[in-house]
């Protein structure tokens, strides 16, 4: 699916994702990544829902978010909260969804200038 964001200066918009693959501004990334609302999409090192563990949203929290938006794949499916532990102690919110409502819901709070992050396995 195609996405067709206004354009929005300095920030980071998920512009196309597709099975497999998704674009941050003309950029396709074929693995799970962090896009935050500025800034440089970093690789995640989580290759599939089963593989998380605390340590990949411990590394969220370096980018001081208001919000995190976890794309869990293709369905949605609800981290143990356990595993997003330290985002709760620090007062980040998190929402879960499946990746594609994941990058929908992340451009529409970019375009608000809210500070989010995005966490999506591909």
């Amino acid at each position: 699916m195609k996405f067709q964001p206004d354009t929005l200066d300095g920030v980071n918009v998920i512009t196309r994702l597709e099975p497999g693959r998704l674009w941050v501004a003309s950029t396709p990334f074929a693995h799970s990544v962090l896009v935050p609302w500025v800034g440089e999409v970093q690789d995640w090192q989580a290759t599939g829902f089963g593989d998380l563990a605390a340590a990949h949203f411990e590394r969220i929290g370096a980018f001081k978010p208001e919000v995190v938006i976890f794309g869990s794949g293709p369905r949605i499916r609800f981290a143990p909260p356990a595993l997003m532990r330290s985002l709760i102690e620090q007062r980040i919110g998190v929402e879960t969804m499946d990746t594609g409502a994941a990058c929908r819901t992340y451009n529409v709070l970019v375009s608000e200038g809210r500070s989010v992050v995005a966490a999506l396995l591909i």
